[in-house]
């Protein structure tokens, strides 16, 4: 049995998204071959919100090796209260002490705290294990470049110089990537030739079936978000001006319903939750200003707290229908698609034309998968799928078998699993 050390600084109870491909994928590595330990910080150094169900997907006796980090209150002063930063020095401990005590085929950094990639080579170097990064995200990226400072992460200026020094030091001694999107492969094969000769692989997050039971099991602990008496429409994930052009569409088409058959369309109503990354109580609204310029604002609902996993699973059974907009960002591929498809309700997704979310969608058989600048005719489509909500004659979808085999989390494991073999061979 090979034995992968999996460096993801934020791991369950912690509720984040960069933490879902390792929890989901744990269950299934050692059917293929790999045995998996897991270093991350412990939840009590973090600020984010925790979901103590996360842990029920952990499978017993997993090896998991919690570390200290600095506090925030100031490092973020100096414009490093990022986790990675904070917890960089304590994984370098940490690991060399994992890697002189036992034999490891591979570190695998799975997190979108790409900071701490850094110590890969290092470790390489020091103790001869190959290592693979995971790009979920990009991590020196261009897109914010031209956009307006409101527009711009905060402290821009800084992690944007941070990332375009920091990011060669791990990609020039990387023995193969995973990510999410191809679109950030290529960019990374552009920027740095010699990943070229590496084994690389696109590999989205799965559909994990046991989250369902779990929700399920747990369902009368979750308070209910919608109000029964309309018909809820439910996004949930975060929200921001990079999604205006997926969501603009949707209430022009609601703003044209209710203008035209107000009796009919005062039954809707669309919510979106969990909008901001902010601490709960301090985010601000990003979506409903856009109610409140087309004057819809009593049929959208924004709730920018987040909330916990299971009880996004559950609130997304408990809706009528489900929305997802994309990112403006053609290279966005939303991770958060899988969840919605395993609820079996009917769905309407709105992406750039580019994004691989679409393709993904229309091979599990979606007919409401839609390019926002798709021309003419999308508020009619759009209208027509808020129509069937509204009459109950949306049927619940029957999803093609192979799509839903080719993207389960066991069969995304599997490649994560056939990547590593392909990596310590060639290394």
């Amino acid at each position: 049995m090979k034995r992968v050390l999996i460096i993801s600084p934020y791991f369950p109870p912690v509720n984040t998204a960069d933490m879902q491909r390792v929890r989901m994928s744990l269950p299934y590595f050692e059917a293929n071959g790999w045995q998996a330990e897991v270093v991350a910080v412990d939840p009590a150094y973090t600020d984010l919100p925790q979901d103590k169900l996360l842990t029920e997907s952990i499978p017993a006796g997993t090896k998991i090796h919690l570390i200290k980090s600095l506090g925030k209150k100031w490092t973020s002063k100096l414009g490093f209260g990022s986790i990675s930063y904070r917890s960089w020095w304590f994984f370098r401990q940490k690991v060399n002490q994992l890697l002189k005590k036992g034999k490891f085929d591979l570190v695998y950094f799975s997190t979108t705290q790409f900071q701490v990639c850094t110590l890969g080579a290092y470790w390489k170097k020091r103790f001869k294990v190959p290592y693979v990064i995971d790009m979920q995200d990009p991590w020196h990226s261009e897109y914010y470049r031209d956009k307006p400072k409101e527009q711009q992460p905060p402290k821009y200026w800084l992690s944007y110089r941070l990332n375009k020094f920091l990011e060669p030091k791990a990609m020039n001694e990387v023995g193969g990537l995973i990510s999410v999107s191809n679109n950030y492969i290529e960019i990374l094969k552009d920027r740095y030739p010699r990943l070229k000769n590496i084994p690389a692989e696109t590999i989205t997050f799965g559909a994990f079936e046991p989250d369902m039971k779990i929700a399920a099991d747990h369902a009368d602990e979750f308070t209910s978000l919608l109000d029964p008496s309309f018909k809820n429409i439910v996004y949930i994930g975060r929200g921001g001006m990079d999604m205006y052009n997926a969501i603009i569409p949707a209430f022009e088409a609601l703003k044209l319903g209710l203008a035209a058959e107000p009796d009919v369309y005062e039954q809707l109503k669309l919510y979106f939750i969990g909008t901001s990354y902010a601490p709960n109580g301090q985010g601000s609204a990003t979506i409903l200003p856009l109610a409140k310029e087309r004057e819809i604002e009593n049929h959208v609902v924004e709730i920018t707290d987040r909330i916990g996993y299971y009880h996004t699973l559950q609130t997304l059974q408990q809706a009528d229908g489900l929305f997802i907009p994309g990112s403006d960002d053609p290279q966005y591929t939303a991770s958060k698609i899988f969840p919605y498809l395993l609820t079996h309700k009917p769905l309407m997704a709105v992406f750039n034309a580019k994004s691989s979310a679409i393709a993904i969608l229309k091979e599990f058989g979606l007919n409401d998968a839609y390019s926002y600048d798709e021309t003419p005719g999308l508020l009619l489509k759009i209208d027509s799928f808020f129509r069937l909500i509204l009459n109950g004659g949306a049927d619940l979808p029957e999803y093609n078998v192979n799509a839903v085999q080719k993207y389960s989390a066991q069969m995304m494991t599997k490649r994560q699993c056939d990547l590593f073999n392909k990596v310590i061979f060639t290394s």
